[in-house]
């Protein structure tokens, strides 16, 4: 018998990050037990209502269930623990939310064994796992590492393509303490493809920070170079593009800010409990203030912002997907409302929730004084001036990702501002 057949898993978290992984590895012949702490989400799980933003996600997720994945009311006793809750970052405090982590810690209480390896997975702090995690651990009887394993798994699932993110991405497995690293290794190897890279804990944690801060920073690079050509009335992706054509130069491109659930937070953690002085941080309020940047090139094209209604074309932080964390669409909306627009319209072709009020990109544009274009969705790419000529009341257009060919716009009598 293979010991995926041999060996059961309880993860803690059934998130975007825990509910899939727990189908992957039913799929990969583990006995797996799901738990998390939301009953509502329990029951609607097991009554196989699965709210997730991809389709392929949602099917993989019933089929796992009907393959016996088992939802518990309680943490389950298991070989393998899997740690997937929220980490969310308190900007008040200016310091990582642990509460989750914690909370997880604090139940393998009663259900641990010796010899179970328990791995965290969520988003935390450098040390978190060899101090704050070891420390719940270890108050139980069972010492790290010589009677209980303990390790740290970051994901890196790009949203919108999490099956194939969680199969081909190599993993980075980090350990506290001298141990075997072979079970958990076996454990990840059961689905992912890419290589599996053995470290410590720390150095795992603090890879996963790294990786997303130094996006944020790139990515800040780009938008600083917007700023700067705006200034000099030049044209920044131009300037970009030729800057590019050097062999060691790969400047990214700018936009109206940056979204998500792991970009712009997980760079904080970096100064969680330091005061070393940190580009990051200035990078992160370079970003956090691309949207006021958009706002007053709206502003300048327009006569009376306050009067105007404008309609943002793309909810979602980036294209192709349906996701709204962080959006700096969002953020430009409450933006606007502060300055006193009360006609802002929002439309995206992927995004369905019923917390925004979402309409169809003709209703949206309709009658509206400015068209702001904030998500990179392939279709805005297509947009036709003649079309929006006909609905529009003012032909403003301000296009922050660079998508439409301002000539031909201007060509249709448009006024063109874009990033």
């Amino acid at each position: 018998m293979t010991e995926s057949a041999e060996s059961t898993v309880c993860v803690h978290g059934l998130g975007y990050v825990g509910l899939p992984t727990a189908a992957i590895l039913t799929n990969s012949g583990y006995t797996v037990y799901g738990y998390d702490a939301d009953p509502e989400k329990r029951a609607a799980l097991r009554d196989g209502e699965i709210d997730f933003d991809e389709a392929a996600v949602e099917e993989f997720v019933s089929r796992a269930l009907r393959d016996g994945l088992e939802v518990t009311d309680g943490p389950r006793a298991a070989d393998f623990h899997l740690i997937c809750v929220p980490t969310p970052y308190d900007q008040a405090l200016d310091r990582t939310n642990l509460s989750y982590v914690e909370a997880a810690g604090e139940a393998l209480g009663p259900i641990l064994r010796q010899g179970d390896t328990v791995v965290l997975e969520s988003t935390v702090p450098p040390g978190t796992t060899a101090n704050r995690l070891r420390d719940l651990i270890e108050e139980h009887r069972f010492a790290v590492p010589s009677e209980v394993r303990l390790a740290y798994s970051p994901e890196t699932i790009l949203p919108g393509n999490t099956l194939a993110e969680l199969r081909n991405n190599d993993r980075i497995v980090g350990f506290v303490g001298d141990t075997d690293p072979a079970p958990v290794v076996s454990l990840y190897k059961s689905f992912v493809t890419g290589d599996v890279r053995v470290t410590d804990a720390t150095t795992a944690e603090f890879v996963k920070l790294i990786q997303n801060a130094s996006r944020d920073v790139n990515i800040a690079f780009a938008n600083e170079i917007a700023k700067l050509a705006h200034e000099f009335e030049i044209d920044a992706r131009d300037a970009i593009s030729l800057a590019n054509n050097h062999p060691r130069v790969d400047i990214l491109s700018p936009g109206p800010g940056v979204g998500g659930h792991c970009i712009p937070i997980d760079p904080l953690f970096l100064g969680h409990g330091n005061d070393i002085p940190m580009l990051i941080e200035t990078a992160r309020q370079v970003n956090d203030d691309m949207p006021l940047f958009v706002l007053n090139l709206l502003s300048a094209a327009l006569d009376d912002l306050s009067e105007a209604s404008v309609a943002l074309l793309g909810v979602a932080y980036k294209g192709g997907i349906a996701d709204t964390r962080q959006s700096p669409s969002l953020a430009l909306r409450d933006l606007l409302v502060e300055e006193g627009v009360e006609d802002v319209r929002l439309t995206d072709p992927h995004v369905t929730d019923g917390e925004f009020d979402i309409q169809e990109l003709e209703t949206a544009v309709k009658g509206s004084d400015a068209a702001v274009i904030v998500t990179d969705h392939p279709v805005y790419s297509a947009l036709s001036p003649e079309r929006f000529e006909r609905l529009m009341g003012e032909q403003v257009v301000l296009d922050t990702r660079g998508l439409i060919n301002s000539d031909h716009w201007e060509t249709a009598g448009f006024d063109v501002y874009q990033l």
